[in-house]
Order: C-alpha cells, then structure tokens, then sequence
C-alpha cells in the first residue's frame, strides 16, 4: 500500500506559460479536423468547442497526472513537445492527429506502484469527464449549436483520449499501468472503450 499525503499544488510560471500553450495549440488541431479542414464562418465556433472540451480534457489530465505525483511528495511539473504539438496541427490537416502535446515529468523516489498510479490519474480523468460530457447531452439534449458541440465532442473524444494514453507501448500512460497492475489495466482499457462506443451511438 502506497501512502498519499496532503499536499499544496506547486506549479511555476513556465509550467503555466506550458500549458496555456498546449491547450491553444492542441484545441486549434482538433478544431481544424472537427471542421474538415475548412477555415469557414463556423471554425470560431468549432475552436471554442474544442477549446472547452478537448482543450479542458488535456488540461485536467496532465494535471491530474502532477496532483497524484505531488501527493507522493515528488517533484512533478508539465512541459510542452512543441515538435509534437506542430505534428499535431501539421497531421490535422491530413484528417487525424497524433495528441501528444507534451509530459509531465516526474523526479524522486518512484516506485513501480507510484508510477502506475501516476499514470492511471490521467486516463481516469477523461473517463469520469467523458461521462460527464454524456450525462449533460442526455439531459439537456441542447438545441444551442455551441453547446451541443461542446458537450458531445466532450464525451466522445475524452473517452478516446482515454483510449489513446491506454495504448501499452513507449511512455504512454498505458505501458506503466499495465507494468503495475494488469486487472487495472483491463479495467481501464475496456471502460474507456466502451464509453467511446456509447458516445458514439447517442
């Protein structure tokens, strides 16, 4: 069992400056495959969507990702890829996008436990948005064209960010879960699945 403690969120101004910059950059990607590639009267509308769905859905999971590893008393702080965020807007324009704007990189004593409870914070973190997102839209069933987009580019790509980071290789969040714990990768992987299936249906 792996003790967390209490703990002040700890950021810096580069840290900051970082972030803003991925979420504008990446928001700006999906808002160009969103809108098929068209710089029409409605991509505003489409980028502010993106911007408060996917936008908020990297946001959080990176810092969710730094609030569990501060809670383990390490030292963890997010930095941008700038080359992955232009592939990232360059690939948009060929109709998909390869999201890996960045990492937060973690330092201390870290244990095979801790990292994959780390990296579980993340993809968790756009499951339970992702649900969120689908709770709203069967609710509400908004006829508003900007939060109907919101809401549903919010269900479904969230569950598919969740999906992506499952991915088991490289330094993607799912290759440490799974070396910590199979059943909560399994569990994990097939929630994130099945959401993206249901946000798609409804």
């Amino acid at each position: 069992m792996v003790k967390i403690k209490s703990t002040k969120l700890k950021t810096s101004k580069t840290e900051i400056l970082h972030l803003l910059i991925a979420w504008i950059v990446i928001s700006f990607a999906f808002a160009v495959l969103l809108n098929d590639r068209k710089f029409d009267s409605s991509f505003g509308k489409i980028f502010l969507a993106a911007t408060f769905s996917v936008g908020i859905g990297f946001l959080l999971h990176e810092l969710a990702h730094k609030i569990v590893a501060q809670k383990y008393g390490l030292f963890a702080e997010f930095r941008a890829d700038f080359m992955m965020l232009l592939i990232a807007v360059a690939f948009s324009f060929f109709g998909f996008i390869l999201a890996a704007p960045g990492a937060v990189f973690i330092h201390g004593a870290i244990t095979k436990e801790k990292n994959g409870k780390i990296s579980l914070a993340g993809p968790l973190t756009n499951i339970v948005l992702s649900l969120i997102f689908l709770g709203l839209f069967l609710s509400f069933r908004p006829e508003n064209f900007f939060l109907n987009l919101t809401l549903k580019y919010g269900m479904l790509i969230n569950a598919w960010l969740a999906v992506f980071n499952m991915i088991p290789i490289w330094n993607f969040d799912g290759r440490k879960i799974l070396e910590w714990s199979k059943s909560a990768y399994a569990i994990t992987l097939i929630s994130a699945i099945v959401l993206a299936f249901v946000s798609y249906l409804v």
